[in-house]
């Protein structure tokens, strides 16, 4: 780790001291990578921020604007960071990032190094030392902020794989502090884990939670073994005793807006554009969606592959059916995207050579960030939803495809390796890695008698109701709140 006064240098250039003042009394703090906000520049140069359109905002934002909150994350720019301000009733309050950092926290430690070794390794992970050392750095700057901006006996709650050392860098400094850590990603088993060189540091820095959640009983249950085995701590069920506190580890499913998600789908606006994108793809007998942030883990290779064997087989025929593959770019500076991208297009490519006619191509696809409204009438329009990752933590793509069938039309073909397969029983659960198998499920949802779908997706729709985000978010708050 870099040295103490290093780390306290880090902090120069942050809000002064009429700002910490302003801010210095919140009850209850997000500490995520990014501000809830996106900044838009307008035509005549000023900007503005405008709400961020991500569930992760949805969910947290009435907990913390309720109580007179403060949110502290990053505003997504390189340089200098903006003076605190209000926006949402909460107190938003940026951290500073510069272009080296970004390059080794964020791209470089975050998504080359954890994001692979938490996903079952899909990609090899890199390890550098640069890297980890600007994470400490990072995580001490978002520490930071929060020591000036929480209240006496605050309930503090850290997001994600970015800032796994703030949880024991709070503690360390504000032992009156409720902690609570939510991992959005999976967590690895003791054997890949401990590939990682700076594997005691991030246990520590976890163990600084009072709470630290998990998408999966699994996960939890792997942090818990990582705990006993790494660090020889009495653990018993979902509690660690460390540091003379108790260290509960438990799965908080996440989900979606399922209301809102299903009122935008049933609006006659959607409905509409519903029937339009399917007159715009020929009017084809079968329309199957994929819809994913363009990422290795996500197995969009794989689809592709099942489509083509089932045209070749000719058990499928374009344009009767038909793929829509929207991939949202993501870490296009990363060298593995890069690669990704072109490979994936050239197989896009060569399906469409190979099968697609005069009317149309056999797959439509769309690299590009789609609205939500034309999401909603994508979902929709497709009969058969196709979602394949290798490993995810939830994959909310499934959840708001059956969220928006309020029709009980539709049917979802999922990988058992995301986390919602375990709540989506209804669906037709295929391993990524067995290729005959996700064709063999994918004919059966194409085939799907309407009475057997709408009663799988009855099913699946009444388990989201339940289970919502504000579910996920209040039974997370109580929890921690139960451990102060």
């Amino acid at each position: 780790m870099a040295d103490a006064a290093a780390l306290s240098r880090v902090g120069d250039g942050m809000a002064g001291e009429s700002a910490r003042d302003e801010h210095a009394d919140s009850p209850v703090v997000v500490v995520a990578n990014r501000l809830p906000v996106d900044a838009v520049t307008e035509p005549d140069g000023t900007v503005r921020w405008q709400r961020s359109p991500g569930g992760l905002v949805t969910a947290l934002e009435p907990f913390v604007a309720g109580r007179g909150g403060a949110w502290v994350g990053w505003s997504g720019s390189a340089g200098e960071a903006p003076e605190p301000f209000e926006s949402g009733g909460m107190s938003l309050i940026p951290v500073p990032l510069s272009e080296d950092e970004v390059d080794r926290y964020y791209e470089g430690m975050s998504n080359a190094s954890l994001w692979p070794l938490y996903h079952d390794v899909v990609e090899k992970p890199e390890y550098h030392r640069t890297w980890w050392d600007t994470y400490v750095q990072v995580n001490k700057r978002f520490a930071d902020k929060v020591v000036e901006v929480a209240a006496e006996g605050a309930i503090v709650w850290v997001h994600d794989y970015q800032l796994q050392l703030v949880p024991a860098l709070l503690r360390q400094r504000r032992p009156d502090l409720t902690i609570g850590f939510f991992l959005h990603i999976p967590f690895p088993p003791y054997e890949l884990f401990t590939q990682l060189p700076w594997r005691s540091a991030v246990v520590e820095g976890l163990l600084g939670a009072d709470l630290v959640g998990f998408q999966r009983p699994s996960a939890a249950a792997n942090f818990v073994q990582l705990a006993r085995r790494l660090h020889d701590l009495p653990a018993r069920g979902s509690t660690i005793e460390y540091d003379g506190r108790t260290v509960t580890a438990r799965a908080f499913p996440i989900s979606i807006d399922v209301a809102a998600f299903d009122q935008l789908a049933a609006s006659r606006e959607v409905v509409k554009r519903a029937e339009e994108i399917r007159a715009e793809l020929g009017n084809p007998e079968k329309i199957i969606l994929g819809v994913d942030r363009l990422d290795y883990t996500k197995g969009i290779a794989v689809r592709l592959s099942a489509l083509q064997e089932l045209l070749e087989d000719g058990v499928l025929s374009a344009p009767e059916t038909v793929m829509v593959q929207v991939a949202t770019p993501s870490r296009e500076r990363v060298e593995h995207y890069v690669t990704m991208r072109e490979t994936i297009e050239q197989q896009v490519g060569h399906i469409n050579g190979v099968f697609g006619t005069l009317g149309g191509p056999a797959v439509h696809y769309i690299n590009q960030s789609v609205p939500r409204e034309e999401l909603a009438a994508l979902y929709r329009a497709a009969d058969v939803m196709l979602v394949t990752p290798y490993r995810d933590g939830m994959n909310l793509v499934a959840k708001e495809y059956v969220a928006a069938r309020g029709d009980l039309g539709g049917a979802l073909v999922l990988s058992e390796f995301a986390g919602a397969a375990a709540e989506l029983k209804q669906a037709f659960l295929v391993n990524p890695h067995d290729i005959a198998g996700v064709k063999n499920q994918l004919v059966r949802a194409l085939r799907l008698d309407p009475a057997e779908g709408a009663k799988r997706m009855r099913a699946m729709r009444r388990h989201l109701v339940r289970n919502d985000l504000d579910h996920w978010a209040s039974s997370f708050f109580e929890a921690l709140k139960a451990q102060a």
